[in-house]
């Protein structure tokens, strides 16, 4: 019996991002094939928003946005984070302490040291990044984006910023 539920977590670890991804698109609003999401985003957006990889620290434009606005999801345009809830972390990727309210959904990221929590849009189920416990009050958690996954629109007048 134990061997079996041993193999059983062994294939499912083994399965890919992109398989895990397409195997659970079904429960998201918005919905594309492979090949639709590779037609509207460049390979580094597929791979990080599909395939949960992970952009280089510094590299994304949207570190530097302190106006005031919205952070999007760049796969489906819902609406994400407020720009009031972003700090500056120091890790080199957009931080947030705190998500607008049904916006992301979070699942576990079992890696080879320890289980992280990843945090995905709820629309479309992009990867965004991983959640963590040294955030800022008020919630003590850090939403470590990849500003790939991203664009934001400014409040009023201005033209929106792609990370």
């Amino acid at each position: 019996m134990r061997r079996r539920h041993f193999l059983a977590g062994c294939a499912a670890a083994t399965l890919s991002p992109a398989a895990f991804a397409a195997q659970n698109s079904a429960s998201f609003e918005v919905t594309r094939t492979p090949s639709e999401w590779k037609e509207m985003l460049s390979d580094l957006e597929y791979e990080v928003m599909r395939e949960e990889g992970t952009e280089r620290a510094f590299t994304s434009r949207l570190n530097d946005v302190k106006a005031e606005g919205l952070f999007h999801c760049k796969g489906c345009d819902q609406a994400l984070y407020p720009s009031e809830t972003k700090f500056e972390s120091g890790t080199g990727w957009p931080s947030f302490y705190a998500p607008l309210e049904d916006a992301v959904a979070t699942k576990p990221d079992p890696g080879w040291f320890g289980t992280r929590t990843e945090v995905h849009c709820d629309r479309c189920g992009s990867h965004l990044g991983h959640v963590f416990d040294d955030g800022p009050p008020p919630t003590g958690k850090r939403h470590c984006l990849n500003g790939v996954s991203l664009v934001f629109r400014p409040a009023g007048e201005g033209e929106p910023i792609v990370g």
